[in-house]
């Protein structure tokens, strides 16, 4: 999967630079910030590993952590940073939810959603999203922010590769989240990790759209011509 999603994997990059930040430039902002960091943690880790067979041993259950190491750093790095702006109930809130999510969170997703249907993904997605706006407490709200992710990716590998139709509706849902967050400040605890979701669905919506050659049989030779890839699903 390296380099396939840059649209997605250079948005993830600049959260975490802004989230460095975050403590100095906006601190009204970092707990949106970091939802949308847990929101995309579990995209990419779902994206990342794409096995859908149950997990036997225990060694299993970490392997996701073994084949990437490098991945939790951000939590890490994320949680030192708050803590030296003087936030330590945060720092911890985001240690919590990161080691529930890696731990607990993902292999039981892997059990219950590995070879979860595109028709009970979504349904499951729109109910994490309804259960992450009642939610109350970070520890609480990150931890479903992180089964939002996964969930998201796993609609969106169900899905068409590369269709215009679904990047349009993710990008009209954005706008409309946002701008119900915007003009009812009451919504946000839902409208937000909504516009997140849909604006993640859209990066790699955008990062999947590329070209192949489709050969095509003409008299006396074989001719090359292009065409937009539309698959009726991903094999994964």
């Amino acid at each position: 999967m390296t380099g396939e999603l840059r649209a997605l994997g250079l948005a993830h990059g600049l959260l975490i630079g802004l989230l460095l930040a975050g403590p100095l430039l906006s601190p009204a902002l970092m707990p949106w910030g970091l939802e949308a960091l847990f929101i995309m943690g579990g995209f990419q880790l779902r994206l990342m590993d794409r096995r859908s067979t149950l997990r036997g041993r225990p060694g299993d259950w970490t392997s996701h952590i073994r084949m990437a190491p490098s991945r939790i750093l951000p939590w890490a790095a994320v949680a030192i940073v708050t803590l030296i702006a003087g936030d330590a109930y945060r720092a911890l809130a985001v240690l919590i939810a990161a080691a529930v999510g890696e731990l607990l969170l993902y292999p039981v997703a892997m059990i219950v959603t590995g070879r979860l249907p595109h028709s009970t993904a979504k349904p499951l997605l729109i109910l994490l999203l309804m259960l992450g706006g009642v939610v109350a407490g970070e520890i609480g709200r990150y931890m479903i922010a992180f089964a939002i992710g996964i969930a998201a990716c796993l609609v969106w590998l169900r899905g068409p590769d590369g269709d215009f139709q679904r990047l349009g509706l993710a990008l009209a849902a954005m706008a409309t989240a946002m701008l119900c967050a915007t003009m009812l400040p009451s919504s946000q605890s839902f409208a937000i990790p909504v516009s997140i979701v849909c604006a993640t669905l859209a990066l790699a919506h955008l990062s999947i759209l590329r070209r192949r050659p489709v050969p095509w049989q003409a008299t006396g030779s074989v001719m090359v011509r292009l065409r937009w890839l539309h698959s009726g699903s991903r094999p994964f």
